[in-house]
């Protein structure tokens, strides 16, 4: 076949560049056509179709065919991906904290996607690029920056976000590091249950892994000010420049909150009291807290949504630290947790849009970018290549919800946790972990008969007497949360998580725990019953188990 000929079909597997009704028809009939398929997958369970796992052996084995397949043929191809895929969106999925995307961020992701512009540029991007500026401007009046002052970028994640702030803290503790490279020693100081992106950035900026120094945590799994400060002390007095503190607002496993305000005067007045040329970088990663900013001026007291008594206690509590957000240089916020958006969505903001010049590149270094256009943030970014989808999926959810529909949406979630907590505190063999934490989740552990739920946490925390009992229970709630995770597998249950370490006892070992993170606005009462009936269910089996092993 002569090429012009498997030409003239190839074209027909794209999207005509002008208006052709036929085509357009087939398009959106492709498209439904797979959603078709997806959609009888589903069923009752929480995953799409049947259990299956990964055949990666087979998947290593595949070759590019030397001819392709009609575009019929493919889309069930693809759509047998989903075979086996959790439904985050399902009252019965509480995993980790992935939410399901609303409607109009996934069209938000589907336009640009068809049309493909480049946001490093505007004269790739056009109105894509005005976009993101608009999303941008629109959250960081929410998380109390100027929009006039600030600025912001999408980037590849919560990672990318710690990277861009501690790049620009870096390049003001050691000004001329990115053009000379790193000369001196830098730190990054943040808290024990800060994200281990901390090690991530710190390897990829060349600080060093070693240099990220992790400060003890309260048992709210705040940061412990006077560690923070000792550990910033030593740093500052042995000749080591700070890159960055990361603040944790949120994280990722208990919920835990840093005083922010608190921070932000330690650094100020560290910085005074060792005449330091500049002022440590403060990086907020508020990549799940940020949403809180929706209650920043809500009405507890009139409470005009009616959440109920313990919901607002814990709202209010959240937001009283979420609050101090605009005293951070720099915020990193991912719309694809607590925003309700694919992924990739994450927001890096400054509060200072001025200091991307830090990172900025020469102009004759990129001799064929920026030939036409006045936006040019490839000129700072880490990425050449930006796609519209992130900014474009947050723009359609600020847009679709505003402050009223985030509150409905993270006001239930919180609510549902609560209720969970009630209920798992009024069963003797199971306890709260994370109790001083307000958010949408919930640590817990499960015990076998005659253990204190009441006095057993202090013992594993604080009694090394009691160590061989910990490392037992570790095991024991692995166990439990097998099963569970198979009956969820098998398309009945519950699908919860488990974290091999919520936080380490004092004398160094992990503590295991089950955990719910309620995300989904489908999720109701029942189904938080059903949490406990199912574990409750599993510790049962487990139990009857070892006594038959013996």
């Amino acid at each position: 076949m002569h090429y012009q000929q498997l030409l003239e079909s190839l074209r027909k597997a794209f999207p005509q560049p002008v208006s052709d009704p036929v085509h357009d028809g087939y398009v959106v009939f492709s498209i439904l056509r797979a959603l078709d398929q997806v959609d009888a997958l589903k069923s009752q369970t929480p995953i799409l179709g049947q259990p299956t796992e990964p055949d990666y052996d087979a998947a290593r084995a595949a070759r590019v065919a030397g001819e392709g397949l009609q575009l019929e043929a493919v889309i069930p191809e693809l759509v047998s991906y989903l075979q086996g895929m959790f439904i985050w969106g399902h009252p019965r999925s509480q995993i980790n904290v992935v939410p399901n995307p609303s409607i109009a961020s996934v069209i938000g992701v589907l336009l640009p996607l068809l049309y493909n512009p480049n946001l490093c540029s505007d004269e790739s991007g056009r109105r894509f690029s005005e976009a993101e500026v608009r999303a941008t401007a629109m959250a960081a009046e929410l998380v109390g920056y100027d929009p006039r002052q600030s600025g912001g970028v999408f980037t590849f994640g919560g990672t990318g976000g710690l990277l861009y702030g501690t790049k620009i803290g870096l390049e003001k503790a050691l000004p001329g590091t990115a053009r000379n490279g790193l000369k001196e020693s830098a730190v990054i100081l943040a808290s024990q249950q800060s994200h281990y992106s901390c090690l991530n950035v710190a390897n990829w900026l060349g600080i060093g892994q070693e240099n990220v120094i992790c400060v003890p945590t309260h048992l709210d799994n705040s940061v412990q000010l006077p560690a923070l400060e000792a550990a910033a002390r030593d740093a500052l007095a042995s000749g080591k420049k700070i890159a960055a503190i990361v603040a944790t607002m949120g994280s990722t496993d208990a919920f835990g909150v840093d005083n922010l305000r608190a921070i932000d005067t330690l650094r100020r007045r560290l910085a005074e009291e060792f005449a330091l040329p500049y002022l440590p970088h403060l990086h907020a990663d508020a990549v799940i807290g940020w949403a809180w900013s929706v209650f920043d001026d809500y009405d507890f007291l009139q409470n005009p949504l009616g959440f109920r008594g313990r919901t607002v206690r814990a709202l209010a509590a959240v937001q009283h630290d979420i609050g101090h957000l605009p005293l951070a240089d720099s915020i990193g916020i991912d719309f694809h947790k607590t925003g309700y958006t694919p992924y990739i969505s994450s927001l890096v903001l400054f509060r200072d849009a001025k200091e991307f010049d830090l990172i900025a590149r020469q102009r004759e270094t990129m001799p064929y970018l920026y030939q036409s256009g006045n936006h040019h943030p490839g000129m700072y970014t880490l990425e050449t290549s930006r796609g519209a989808a992130g900014p474009m999926a947050a723009l359609a959810n600020m847009l679709l919800f505003g402050k009223e529909g985030y509150r409905a949406l993270l006001g239930h979630a919180v609510e549902m946790a609560e209720v969970l907590r009630e209920q798992i505190e009024s069963h003797p063999n199971l306890t709260v972990l994370n109790g001083e934490n307000y958010g949408p989740v919930t640590l817990f552990r499960a015990y076998p008969d005659g253990v204190d739920t009441f006095a057993v946490k202090a013992q594993e925390r604080g009694d090394p007497a009691y160590r061989q009992q910990v490392l037992a229970h570790n095991e024991y709630n692995r166990r439990i949360f097998e099963r569970v995770h198979a009956e969820a597998l098998a398309g009945a249950g519950v699908v919860i998580s488990l974290t091999d370490c919520y936080r380490h006892t004092d004398f160094g070992d992990p503590i295991v725990a089950l955990k719910s993170y309620v995300l989904s606005p489908f999720t109701d009462e029942n189904r938080m019953q059903s949490i406990v009936t199912h574990v409750v269910a599993a510790r049962k089996a487990v139990d009857e188990g070892v006594k038959g092993a013996r």
